[in-house]
């Protein structure tokens, strides 16, 4: 447990350098700084928090509750940026009030040896550029648009790579799944999402699960297989963007809530 732990610490913290820094800072306010609400927000909350997270019987409970994909994320609540950032203000202030020489060299080595303690985000698989200010798919934003009726909620069945992103967007686009269905260890399964996710989706099992579970609209991923013409079965071609095409399923009524 401690080894992992330990683990989990280690890459929290990157390449280490930001680790000193921070331990350096902590050394730095525990000596000189007088302020007692500073104290316990930058010195007393993250080393009760830093004694929880390297406490194996603390891990041990959580570990036993959530699992241990998550327990990195105590991490978070640690204002490393924020003390780094006051610790250094403090002494750029401290120096120029005594007129030393090197306020501003200290600045900027510490701003240098800031941004060299990471790596580039987007070097990362994990991480990608923002494609709009919403921080989601353009699909996502798109599609959610277009299936929009002023007044009321609607239900649309989204290709599973897309499914995160709606809540994150639109609060009155409704799934008939969520996020849950993301994470394999978890286990759920939910009979609509297995047939969207096929090869080749079978329109004789997809329609009656889709309007089983009231969704006005189905979302088909770019070059989706689909055995059965959608049409058939009284779906509507709504409209298509990013190479997703939108259904609308007639088999679920859409009342458009009157105007005032």
């Amino acid at each position: 447990m401690w080894s992992e732990i330990s683990a989990l610490f280690r890459e929290y913290m990157g390449t280490g350098l930001i680790g000193i820094w921070y331990v350096l800072c902590l050394v730095w306010l525990w000596i000189n700084e007088k302020c007692r609400p500073r104290r316990i927000l930058f010195l007393y909350l993250p080393l009760a928090l830093l004694f929880l997270y390297f406490n194996p019987l603390f891990a041990g409970v959580v570990y036993g509750v959530v699992g241990s994909e998550i327990y990195y994320r105590i991490l978070w609540l640690l204002p490393i940026t924020i003390v780094i950032a006051y610790t250094c203000v403090c002494i750029c202030g401290q120096m120029a009030q005594k007129k030393k020489t090197g306020a501003e060299l200290f600045a900027l080595c510490a701003a240098g040896l800031i941004g060299i303690s990471g790596s580039y985000v987007y070097s990362s698989p994990l991480f990608s550029r923002a494609e709009n200010i919403y921080h989601v798919p353009d699909a996502v934003v798109e599609i959610c648009d277009a299936i929009q009726v002023p007044g009321r909620e609607v239900k649309a069945a989204f290709p599973l790579e897309l499914v995160q992103y709606v809540r994150q967007y639109s609060p009155v686009t409704c799934m008939p799944y969520g996020r849950e269905l993301t994470v394999n260890k978890w286990h759920y399964h939910n009979p609509l999402r297995d047939e969207m996710e096929r090869e080749v989706i079978q329109m004789e099992t997809l329609a009656p699960l889709a309007t089983e579970n009231g969704c006005h609209y189905v979302i088909f991923r770019p070059g989706q297989k689909v055995r059965g013409k959608p049409e058939d079965y009284g779906w509507e071609r709504f409209g298509e963007t990013q190479g997703y095409i939108i259904y609308r399923n007639t088999a679920v009524e859409l009342t458009v809530p009157a105007a005032g």
